[in-house]
């Protein structure tokens, strides 16, 4: 049985969104359902205090209200990007332990409660999920497939040397936005992107500081609702961010390791 870790511990589940109506109040119903049930049996010894907390891009279709009338917490950040919206919500969430998903349904939020317990258990600093292990063909076009392809191998050609500590000596799926990590990960990490190259600067940053980083098969689900990612536009931003990212690493080398992630002026709500 697992030595009990006391009843306070809290983990925050943080969720950007952008008018996902349809979508949002499944994702927060289905996990607020998983946490309850992970509390009499996971956690029966030491129960959990979860948090969902909704960062909504000033939505037009009423995410913000399903989303508060499924049980989150929601913050309004006017300001757009994927890692704006983020950062926001890792500055306001209250979790010693911090999960991610997006508010389209894709990834299996009923799994988190499971990862928590395999990243508290084993030590862990760092899980991301990884797509590609069941992947529903109909979740991901395939100009999305091919261009998360070239991504993850530029990405393992690039950082090969940084991937001694990772199961496997490598990442699958560098684009996941799924991810289970210890609060105090953002106290060892630098962390600048505003759009979809954030998901990549998290996963190397991680891997730079030499955290240790897990990669868990996940299923993908089709999304509800219609698609805001441009595979080609967002995917040449990527691949442009890994090159210059991998420039800043061998400066880095020279100059020092830049400053970590730290809460940001004017944030509503400060972490603790």
């Amino acid at each position: 049985m697992p030595a009990s870790r006391g009843p306070t511990m809290r983990t925050s589940l943080v969720i950007p969104t952008l008018n996902e109506a349809g979508s949002i109040g499944h994702v927060v119903r289905t996990f607020r359902v998983a946490a309850e049930e992970a509390n009499r049996t996971l956690f029966a010894t030491d129960p959990l205090e979860w948090e969902i907390l909704v960062v909504d891009g000033a939505s037009s279709d009423g995410t913000a209200q399903v989303a508060e009338e499924a049980g989150a917490r929601v913050i309004t950040e006017r300001r757009k990007g994927y890692g704006r919206a983020y950062k926001t919500g890792f500055a306001a969430a209250h979790g010693e332990v911090i999960a991610t998903s997006d508010g389209d349904a894709t990834y299996p939020v009923e799994e988190i409660p499971k990862l928590v317990r395999q990243l508290l258990d084993g030590g862990v600093d760092f899980l991301t999920g990884n797509r590609m292990a069941y992947l529903n063909r109909k979740a991901m076009t395939m100009e999305h497939r091919i261009g998360n392809r070239v991504l993850n191998t530029f990405l393992r050609i690039a950082y090969y040397r940084y991937f001694r500590g990772v199961a496997g000596g490598t990442l699958v799926d560098s684009q996941s936005g799924f991810w289970v990590f210890r609060r105090s990960v953002l106290d060892r990490v630098s962390l600048t992107q505003d759009g979809m190259a954030f998901s990549e600067e998290m996963k190397i940053e991680v891997l730079l500081r030499g955290l240790k980083v897990v990669e868990v098969p996940i299923h993908y689900g089709e999304r509800w609702g219609s698609p805001k990612l441009s595979s080609w536009r967002d995917g040449i931003g990527n691949l442009l961010f890994l090159f210059r990212k991998r420039m800043d690493v061998a400066r880095e080398l020279k100059t020092g390791i830049p400053p970590p992630f730290q809460s940001e002026p004017g944030s509503t709500t400060p972490p603790p």
